[in-house]
């Protein structure tokens, strides 16, 4: 398990394989007719010349890096000028307030005609702020079709959407009341066709649907079901404590089931002023159409977490893969997780991170 995640200066300098992936039905990941280029995480990129490299990613399916001859800008390995990234397009804000999307880190994309979309200027509500952003997503797979709609969710109250394919698109602002919404991420299903935030602590979730209650959230609370036994033990309850939780949802498309992944952090070190994080404790719970949470372990998906939208992916879908895992990528760490194991810090390998943590879902190759 351990050569699943190489570390980053093990490269190999060698052109990208390219896959063709088992029917998955309608995902929005994947074709039964397009080969595919494999889930990638995202490395570096070797400096070629002024302010361009050429991008380094390492393919799920294979065990070393990747050295392409796809030049990008170094700023994209930049985390203060990269916010997120969803579909293999990655979102940028500068200090002019225009946040921008660009596929120069799809691997799959072309290097000598990359794709740069500029967003309409942002509008800050009063009492928010537009600088500092939670994350970004997309409902499909190109902000240039007509039905894309770009969920911004800022830290605070501000939840903003844009239509970027329209002519006149402009952005609607949300602002939301309740707190417990302030630090998290949104997300697209597209099973319901609506975007979705979990509350700090994940007894609350609050969607968004544009096309009926537009800035009014639908609210569901959750009921936790089987939470594992280990996480009641006193000496675990302090760890647990003693850590930075964050939760994340994320949807398996191909079996329409939904999933909230707990994530517990805690300073590892601290190495010159600043404090590197480390994953102690993951768990994923299944969630249902009534609100109920239910632990579980068991999962033929594989879930991958980033500063990139999240998504999910059947484990027989490309090799290198194994069900009932999740992997998750962050600046200061890369982490392997089984679940049937167990999902404590015992059972998580760790790889260095990435300045540029992101991975990639498989990218259809035309």
């Amino acid at each position: 398990m351990s050569l699943l995640l190489s570390h980053p200066s093990k490269i190999c300098f060698r052109k990208p394989v390219f896959l063709r992936s088992s029917p998955l039905h309608s995902n929005g990941f994947s074709s039964s007719s397009l080969p595919q280029t494999p889930p990638c995480q995202i490395i570096d990129a070797d400096p070629c010349g002024a302010d361009v490299g050429r991008l380094i990613i390492k393919n799920i399916s294979d065990r070393y890096s990747t050295y392409l001859e796809k030049k990008v800008p170094m700023e994209l390995l930049d985390p203060m000028v990269t916010i997120g990234a969803s579909h293999g397009w990655v979102a940028t804000l500068k200090d002019d307030g225009i946040l921008r999307l660009q596929d120069d880190l799809n691997p799959a994309a072309s290097d000598t005609d990359p794709k740069r979309i500029s967003l309409p200027p942002l509008m800050t509500l009063p009492h928010c702020q537009t600088q500092v952003v939670a994350n970004v997503v997309m409902s499909s797979p190109s902000p240039e079709g007509e039905d894309c709609v770009v969920p911004v969710k800022f830290l605070g109250p501000q939840l903003s959407f844009c239509r970027p394919g329209q002519s006149n698109s402009e952005w609607i602002n949300v602002k939301i009341e309740n707190p417990c919404f302030f630090s998290s991420p949104v997300m697209y299903s597209k099973k319901d066709d609506m975007f979705r935030i979990p509350g700090s602590g994940c007894h609350l979730i609050g969607s968004w649907d544009l096309h009926e209650h537009s800035k009014n959230p639908k609210l569901q609370s959750l009921q936790f079901i089987n939470p594992p036994k280990v996480m009641e033990k006193k000496s675990m309850r302090v760890l647990l404590d003693s850590c930075y939780t964050s939760e994340h949802l994320v949807e398996s498309r191909t079996r329409g089931e939904t999933f909230l992944v707990k994530l517990y952090k805690k300073t590892a070190r601290i190495i010159k002023g600043v404090a590197k994080m480390k994953t102690e404790v993951l768990v994923v719970f299944k969630l249902d159409e009534v609100g109920n949470a239910v632990f579980t372990k068991i999962m033929g998906d594989v879930i991958f977490l980033s500063k990139s939208e999240p998504f999910c992916l059947p484990a027989s879908s490309f090799p290198g893969m194994y069900p009932s895992t999740v992997r998750d990528l962050d600046v200061h760490e890369s982490a392997y997780v089984n679940l049937p194991t167990f999902t404590s810090v015992n059972n998580i390998i760790y790889r260095d991170g990435s300045m540029a943590p992101y991975y990639i879902p498989p990218q259809n190759i035309d």
